[in-house]
């Protein structure tokens, strides 16, 4: 499994002129789903997601978390991260996962973390993007701060 994830001030995905989903301070990821990733791998991710030093402490440092901080995460499905880029100008997907996998695989990263957030604060601290639309997103990064994740 593949996440990049952006350090944002704010961010929003819209699909068909509605705003599904918006956060303020946190972590857009875009996850992205290969053949061979399963839910050991799904569940290697989030702790990573979750416990990711990317937010700076009092020493200017980044030493926090998402969890640290109490942040808000955007998770938005983006399957043009399993490509293969090594050859040619046109992008390959023979490593990316079917859709229907792909879909299995981003909704158990959502439950995982639901599961991992305190329940009062799940429907605040976690949006998602719609697997399959097509999506706008929108943001402002923090630094810019960007991260490449595989598990």
């Amino acid at each position: 499994m593949i996440a990049l994830l952006q350090r944002v001030k704010r961010a929003s995905v819209t699909v068909e002129s509605d705003c599904i989903a918006q956060i303020r301070q946190g972590l857009l990821v875009f996850i992205g789903v290969e053949r061979d990733d399963d839910v050991d791998k799904a569940k290697k991710l989030v702790y990573k997601l979750l416990n990711y030093r990317v937010f700076s402490d009092e020493d200017g440092k980044m030493n926090l978390s998402v969890q640290d901080i109490c942040g808000q995460l955007l998770l938005v499905p983006q399957f043009t991260l399993a490509a293969d880029t090594k050859k040619g100008l046109r992008p390959g997907f023979s490593r990316a996962a079917a859709p229907e996998q792909g879909l299995e695989l981003f909704a158990q990263v959502v439950d995982i973390i639901r599961r991992q957030i305190e329940p009062a604060d799940t429907e605040c601290r976690l949006q998602t993007g719609r697997f399959g639309a097509d999506m706008a997103v929108e943001l402002v990064n923090d630094g810019p701060v960007t991260f490449y994740l595989q598990v």
